[in-house]
């Protein structure tokens, strides 16, 4: 299958391509730059140039493809008006490649505060006020006549490099305190990029347009044990943590960063029933620690 990839070089979508690539896809990835065109052909796909901002200027030469992945973002203040304009000018290129399939990317923060109750596919949405603008994006695609769309709603992404914890291990390297949002009793669900890549692949191989997974390996566990034993393993045994508020976070990264404070859980069984989605990575602390430990 061809298939087109925006967001292709961050934590999820470079994940994604080399899943694809493995599998045999042939893959084309958006590149706002000469780096991340290196970064995509590294992993055998190919780079067109291109911006999510000015989808005018690299439209005319995308080639006929048979699926979209989309998971760009930049967490900009005006992230509503990029993604709607980039659909506005995208889907009707797309309605005339024989609606081709599409995977949107949603997320675990458009359920709100969950506590100990997980979200499900058919939970209802309460979004922090940063990401209410997807719930109605994500709605279009999977509505939308000229594509088979789909969604993926990722729970909390990591990877070897960090990931969604990229800066309790920095701050753990520099000695600490590792800051931890809300209180250590926050749950994240949390999976792996390359189980999640995996999920992505199924989903563009195997489900029914209008459908929604969510891309929870681990349904939730508790941040400040994940940051305490960061802290004492990267940053020794006079490193600790500390409790910051989501003001704190928001004023600091913006006010999409409220996030990381939401007490979340995620159910990831639809994925694994309807598409045999089998996450290997359950152990987060091993994945990040295994060089230190």
């Amino acid at each position: 299958m061809q298939v087109f990839v925006m967001g292709g070089t961050g934590t999820i979508g470079l994940a994604v391509v080399r899943e694809l690539v493995e599998r045999g896809h042939e893959v084309i990835g958006l590149a706002r730059s000469s780096s991340s065109a290196a970064a995509l052909e590294e992993v055998g796909a190919s780079a067109l140039a291109g911006d999510i901002r000015m989808p005018g200027l690299w439209l005319k030469d995308l080639p006929k493809i048979e699926a979209v992945i989309h998971a760009a973002t930049d967490f900009a203040a005006d992230m509503c008006d990029v993604d709607s304009q980039l659909l506005d000018a995208l889907l009707p290129v797309l309605a005339k490649m024989g609606r081709p399939r599409f995977v949107y990317t949603g997320g675990c923060w458009l359920y709100g505060a969950t506590g100990s109750v997980p979200a499900v596919e058919t939970s209802p949405f309460d979004p922090l006020p940063a990401f209410a603008w997807m719930v109605p994006q994500l709605r279009r695609v999977l509505t939308a006549t000229e594509i088979r769309g789909t969604v993926v709603h990722p729970a909390m992404v990591y990877n070897r490099s960090g990931g969604v914890f990229l800066s309790f291990l920095d701050h753990a390297r520099k000695g600490g305190p590792v800051p931890v949002v809300g209180g250590g009793h926050v749950r994240w669900p949390l999976v792996h990029a390359d189980d999640l890549a995996v999920l992505y692949a199924l989903v563009l191989e195997r489900a029914e347009a209008g459908q929604s997974y969510h891309g929870a390996a681990l349904t939730g566990l508790p941040v400040g044990p994940l940051a305490s034993a960061i802290a004492t393993v990267i940053g020794g045994a006079d490193c600790n943590t500390r409790i910051i508020s989501a003001d704190e976070v928001a004023k600091l990264r913006g006010e999409w960063a409220r996030g990381y404070a939401l007490d979340q859980s995620m159910s990831g069984e639809k994925a694994r029933s309807a598409l045999g989605w089998r996450p290997v990575h359950l152990d987060p602390l091993a994945d990040l620690l295994l060089p230190w430990s």
